[in-house]
């Protein structure tokens, strides 16, 4: 090489000479630098700094041939650093994803700059097909078998159990499992001071009971109800049946045991007694019923605020609970009750399936009620385990499951556990062997006290709530995702109805040919599988509480709506394999193949499979039910001064949002990670959005200005008969949805301000 120098040298005329430096960069590479310096002295000698080369001067000019080979030796060498100096130095780094589960640190490699970043994701039609690969009915067949316990109700050491068991499943799959700790207070029979109903002579002491029900001893005259429905009492003030101090004997079923005693209470009842009418329920009439009647969710004595074991519980209790005893009885009780009960004649609608009974209104004879449950402080234990994304970890979709039950459970708990293990399992599987790379995370959860109202899941929502609806995409319940055959129903946020569309037509149907969209027919399919999420759905504190976008789902017989062993102790491996004709390993496989594949699309996809869309109809249809009822009332003169324009304005302000993202998902590059990011979090604001800022999560827990229950909400509006009410919460319910359309459009210059 000093030789190719010198004879580079020799042939410049002038007094330079030439400087070649090597330093490193901060990026690790080693770049060549070419400088030419005037003025220099003979006597100039430098040496080169660290990492550099040595500064030298011409030797005396020689001209001979092989000087000219040097010479054009030389510059080629010359030429050929410069290109490798430029193209190294114009390379784009590319950060390839490393499982996170082995706790290694993502390096930057450099490689071929290309128009698109080439992620290693592997194609749809890959991941669905591994997923269902790892998702066998043998394999439900035995997790099922094995959570099949005889007792785990909640905070006992069976549940703890089973809770530690979860944990341990979750660290053997390198999940980074963690605990939830709550402290609450759950209800529990007095076994020295048991409940009871006197008819007469007749004193029964049910084993059944509800959680939650006010304490005390009552005596009122007892009245038939049947379910309790808001028109079912209405009919009984018709017939001039007297409600006021009354104890109203209601049938299961139709609307949950806290809806039942809610609306006897609010028309006067002293006690409620339900019971589970032949007609309804075909087991035996001796079986006992056990739930709640918390008209809300969680710890009811800690309402708003977590229960964890540092907090300062002020002397608050929920605005759902019962003022009234409320008690559940056996049929045959009830049985022996109706016979004697006196009164007019019910209509056809009133009778159940007691054949020996005539289906009186009663209002004539008296009855007693006296319940003595006991509060009981007791730990709760929620489980989780964490899939980490490669490139959005801190956005996750959470998969949960109720692990503990009344009796055995099996319907309740140990389906949705066992499907909860499976598919954590299937997923570890796929991103260590498969070379699956989630874009986002997958939380994996299992619940205690979903009995007594998704107590241990709400008190999770609480304790980070004012962060977890930025966090988490979907909520996905696995509770009580097989019941039967043959048939398919869902609750779910608007925001995934497409996507659930989509899975329908993805997954195979159980029965054996087609998908379980040909199962539940292609016509209409909205109106065979889609309703509304009741209070007592385990995902409801989810959406409503919340303003997280969530679902549950059914496998189920047709024409039926609800599992009939639910809150008894019936609920048996034995009782749902004859629901489901001895196939339910088959069809828990098959669920949690749908569980797993809408988790799929959440965390694999570029963009987040949340349709904006679909709010706008249920937005227009609430809207144009309250503009004509604003109208009505304007022109017979009960309202003045208040026009429904206004919260028209803003719904055209959300339609035109929703149409602004539309825009955006069909303009952006999905591959620009941030644009796609910021896309995401505006698809992501819409249900968080939709949750009421002017009520108190204390007074109302369930804010959602649609779908949520209280005086904010629209259906409330077009219901109410209070003026002031009125005007009032059409004015808040006008700027929630204002606020959830900028929140939407994301900028604050690109803001609709037409309102």
């Amino acid at each position: 090489m000093d030789r190719v120098r010198s004879a580079f040298n020799s042939v410049i005329k002038s007094e330079r000479y030439s400087r070649f430096t090597l330093q490193p960069e901060e990026d690790g590479e080693r770049h060549v630098e070419v400088k030419l310096h005037d003025n220099a002295t003979d006597d100039d000698t430098e040496v080169g700094q660290a990492g550099g080369s040595p500064s030298f001067r011409p030797a005396p000019p020689r001209q001979s041939r092989n000087t000219l080979c040097y010479m054009a030796l030389g510059l080629l060498i010359v030429f050929v650093i410069g290109y490798m100096v430029g193209f190294i130095s114009h390379r784009k780094p590319r950060v390839e994803a490393v499982s996170c589960s082995k706790g290694t640190e993502v390096e930057e490699q450099t490689i071929v700059d290309v128009p698109r970043p080439a992620e290693v994701q592997l194609d749809w039609n890959d991941v669905t097909e591994l997923l269902k690969q790892k998702l066998t009915a043998p394999n439900f067949v035995q997790t099922l078998r094995d959570f099949d316990l005889p007792n785990h109700s909640a905070g006992s050491e069976d549940d703890k159990k089973l809770g530690n068991r979860m944990f341990e499943e979750f660290k053997t799959l390198e999940m980074e499992p963690w605990t939830d700790k709550h402290y609450v207070q759950l209800p529990t029979p007095d076994s020295n001071h048991t409940n009871r109903v006197v008819f007469g002579s007749e004193v029964f002491e049910p084993k059944g009971y509800l959680a939650y029900s006010a304490t005390g001893k009552v005596q009122g005259k007892l009245v038939y109800g049947s379910y309790g429905r808001k028109e079912d009492l209405d009919v009984l003030q018709k017939k001039n049946v007297e409600l006021k101090d009354c104890v109203l004997l209601l049938r299961a079923g139709k609307l949950s045991f806290a809806e039942k005693v809610d609306n006897a209470e609010a028309k006067g009842a002293s006690a409620v007694l339900i019971y589970p009418d032949p007609q309804d329920y075909t087991y035996t009439i001796t079986t006992e019923l056990y739930g709640h009647v918390h008209l809300g969710s969680g710890d009811p004595y800690t309402p708003g605020f977590p229960s964890f074991n540092h907090t300062q519980f002020p002397p608050t209790k929920s605005s759902g609970l019962p003022q009234i005893p409320a008690q559940t009885i056996t049929a045959s009780v009830a049985t022996t009750l109706l016979q004697k009960i006196g009164g007019p004649a019910a209509d056809a609608s009133f009778r159940g399936g007691i054949n020996s009974v005539s289906y009186t209104l009663g209002g004539s004879e008296n009855v007693t009620v006296e319940v003595n449950n006991a509060l009981v402080n007791t730990e709760l234990h929620n489980v989780f385990g964490v899939i980490k994304g490669f490139q959005d970890p801190d956005r996750y979709v959470v998969l949960g499951a109720q692990r503990d039950a009344w009796g055995k459970g099996y319907a309740r708990a140990a389906v949705g556990t066992s499907m909860l293990l499976e598919l954590a399992k299937a997923f570890h599987a796929m991103v260590e062997k498969d070379g699956f790379r989630p874009r986002r995370s997958l939380v994996f959860a299992s619940w205690s006290a979903g009995e007594y109202g998704s107590v241990g899941a709400t008190e999770w929502l609480e304790g980070y709530m004012s962060s977890i609806d930025k966090s988490v995409l979907t909520y996905i319940s696995l509770d009580g995702a097989v019941m039967g055959r043959g048939s398919f129903i869902a609750s779910a946020s608007p925001l995934l109805y497409s996507l659930i569309e989509s899975t329908l037509k993805e997954v195979k149907s159980p029965l054996g040919s087609g998908a379980v969209y040909d199962m539940v027919g292609k016509s209409n399919w909205e109106a065979k599988v889609l309703r509304p999420m009741a209070m007592d759905d385990p995902a409801y504190p989810f959406l409503a509480f919340s303003g997280i976008p969530s679902i549950s789902f059914h496998f189920i017989n047709p024409n039926t709506e609800s599992y009939t062993y639910y809150g008894t102790n019936l609920d048996s491996m034995d009782h749902l394999d004859y629901q489901t004709n001895h196939r339910t390993g088959e069809i828990t496989a098959v669920a949690a193949q749908f569980a797993g594949q809408m988790a799929l699309r959440l965390v694999h996809d570029h963009l987040l499979n949340l349709d904006v869309s679909r709010y706008g109809g249920l937005i227009t249809k609430s809207v144009s039910q309250i503009y004509r009822r604003v109208k009505q009332l304007s022109q017979s003169g009960q309202l003045k001064d208040v026009s429904p324009n206004w919260l028209n304005l803003a719904r055209g302000s959300f339609q035109r949002a929703a149409s602004s993202i539309t825009n955006d998902i069909y303009n952006t590059d999905l591959y620009d990670k941030e644009a796609c990011r910021i896309l995401n979090d505006r698809i992501m604001s819409v249900e968080r959005s939709l949750i009421s800022p002017y009520v108190s999560p204390i007074d109302t827990p369930f804010r959602h200005l649609l779908l949520g229950r209280g005086s904010h909400t629209l259906a409330f509006i077009t219901e109410t008969t209070d003026m002031e009410q009125l005007h009032t919460q059409l004015a808040l319910a006008t700027w929630n949805l204002q606020l959830c359309a900028n929140a939407m459009v994301g900028d604050i210059w690109d803001l609709d301000n037409e309102i």
